[in-house]
């Protein structure tokens, strides 16, 4: 699983960008907003990252900071969402401005983000805004939302979250298995446990 990179920006385009790590050119699709803070080839280059993986696909997704990766996996969340409209949000807002938009239902806000229409962005406010009064003020400290439960990123929970993801399960699944192989095994367990667990959890 590869959670950061720190490297050389080699190469940008759209909605990409190609970080060489010790060599080894990575591509990562990332928000306009991370582009931009990205700077110029050449520039050193630190990204938090999400490796999506389907079973036709699999791709890296690169953030600035670790709120914008946890919005993006908050987002992930609702359905009709996916990485693409997940990173057209991010692109139109920043972190804050999102959680302002859902803890004030305001879905005209999120509808500026290309490719999401008033339905879309309706349903997003409708599914967030009751969380996202708790979320306020975090860059980094932002919880994974799944089921109603958050989970905080940088733990235990969040990396067994991650995996999960990382493994094909949808965010929703994900983050309830691993809240139940936590209620299991109690708050010092080890992530190989919860991940054990959480992995009984979500198939079964």
């Amino acid at each position: 699983m590869i959670a950061k990179l720190t490297g050389i920006l080699d190469d940008t385009g759209p909605d990409w960008a190609v970080i060489d790590v010790g060599g080894v050119g990575y591509l990562v699709h990332a928000s306009a907003r991370t582009l931009v803070q990205l700077g110029n080839p050449g520039d050193r280059a630190v990204l938090h990252t999400e490796l999506q993986v389907s079973e036709s696909d699999m791709r890296l997704i690169g953030f600035t900071t670790s709120g914008e990766r946890a919005w993006f996996r908050v987002l992930m969340v609702v359905q009709g969402v996916g990485s693409k409209v997940a990173l057209a949000i991010l692109s139109a807002l920043t972190v804050d401005e999102l959680q302002r938009a859902c803890a004030a239902g305001d879905a005209a806000m999120i509808a500026r983000a290309n490719g999401v229409g008033p339905k879309l962005a309706s349903r997003i406010v409708n599914e967030l805004k009751d969380k996202a009064g708790g979320l306020a003020g975090l860059g980094g400290g932002l919880g994974i939302i799944g089921d109603g439960v958050i989970v905080p990123p940088g733990s235990i929970s969040g990396d067994a979250v991650s995996a999960l993801q990382n493994l094909g399960f949808k965010p929703a699944i994900a983050a309830t298995a691993v809240t139940r192989a936590i209620e299991d095994l109690g708050d010092s367990a080890a992530l190989g446990d919860v991940m054990r667990v959480a992995l009984k959890h979500a198939t079964a």
